[in-house]
């Protein structure tokens, strides 16, 4: 049985994308409980040199959405990335469903062997469909949910696998 690239990318994306907008939910939740300043989770980080929680979130919502469209052959939607609060980012989380949501199946076919070009911070980069959707967009959205995830638990949020998978 074959997989389309649609299936490969399309729910995946949808699916963490959602499960971000859940997990920043309990965040929300937690900081309300125990009176933490939602703004210490969002501009935690695991680490110095690794991007605080917002920037996770961002750079989650921009692989989905950025890497079905390239696929597709389109410019990818731009949003701004301006949000500051945990209420922003879940908006944009879902912002970034809603748009992946509008993509059909017939739209990437051929996507495979079409040749996908981008810009990263410091260089120019290109490859075939294929393998920009499994080495670069799936490893990369899953890296950042995964990361969030981390920030989140690593900052006292309750959290579970089932957070991170969905149910």
């Amino acid at each position: 049985m074959k997989i389309s690239m649609y299936d490969a990318c399309v729910p995946p994306g949808i699916r963490m994308l959602n499960n971000l907008a859940a997990i920043l939910e309990k965040a929300a939740a937690h900081a309300e409980a125990k009176k933490i300043d939602p703004e210490v989770l969002v501009n935690a980080r695991l680490f110095p040199d690794m991007f605080p929680l917002a920037r996770q979130a961002q750079i989650a919502s921009d692989t989905a959405k950025a890497g079905a469209a390239r696929l597709m052959g389109l410019e990818p939607p731009s949003f701004e990335d301006n949000e500051k609060t945990l209420a922003e980012l879940i908006a944009r989380a879902k912002k970034t469903v809603v748009y992946l949501e509008t993509l059909k199946p017939a739209q990437f076919e051929g996507s495979e062997d079409r040749t996908v070009n981008w810009k990263t911070r410091t260089t120019e980069r290109s490859m075939q469909g294929l393998p920009y959707l499994v080495h670069q967009v799936l490893p990369n959205i899953y890296f950042h949910v995964t990361t969030a995830y981390n920030i989140l638990r690593h900052n006292g949020v309750e959290l579970g696998k089932m957070d991170f998978l969905g149910r």
